[in-house]
């Protein structure tokens, strides 16, 4: 079994809470079992080995955020330790799969998933409705929007030390 980090336990945690107040249903015991297992981003196990290569995937997918959210008119999560998980997730999923797969979804096979493009972010649901699964992008009114549009790299690394 796998430690699970403190941050990732949060971005867990933050989609539960989300998965249950955007359906308006209670979330079950198993779902909260699912989501544990799968929301894990943390560093897997087959996180990437070139550190190079993984800094500077980690510096263009914070690049990128940072220029997505102000050009989709959203906003962070108030809390930056969600934001910085999901970037790294991101970054590791660019050196891995040669694409930015969404991190806080479960597949059955990944390469796949990458090559389609779908969940790519910004995935299709976000281009067309601003609804973002790993709450990396906010609409305003979202009950967990912070008030940042900028995140440096500096902090995604220190929120995500492990």
């Amino acid at each position: 079994m796998r430690h699970v980090s403190p941050a990732a336990f949060v971005v867990a945690a933050a989609l539960l809470v989300a998965s249950s107040t955007l359906a308006f249903t209670p979330v079950s015991p198993s779902r909260v079992s699912l989501m544990r297992r799968y929301a894990v981003i943390g560093k897997p196990d087959d996180s990437p080995h070139d550190k190079e290569e993984f800094d500077h995937a980690l510096e263009i997918m914070t690049a990128f955020s940072n220029r997505y959210v102000k050009l989709s008119n959203t906003v962070y999560c108030a809390d930056h330790s969600v934001t910085s998980v999901v970037i790294r997730g991101l970054a590791e999923h660019k050196v891995t799969l040669g694409a930015p797969l969404c991190p806080c979804r479960f597949y059955e096979d990944k390469n796949v998933e990458a090559k389609d493009g779908y969940w790519n972010c910004p995935c299709v649901p976000m281009r067309e409705r601003k609804e973002c699964h790993c709450m990396l992008f906010l609409t305003e009114d979202n009950d967990f929007a912070g008030e940042s549009q900028d995140i440096s790299i500096e902090e995604v690394n220190n929120l995500t030390a492990n």
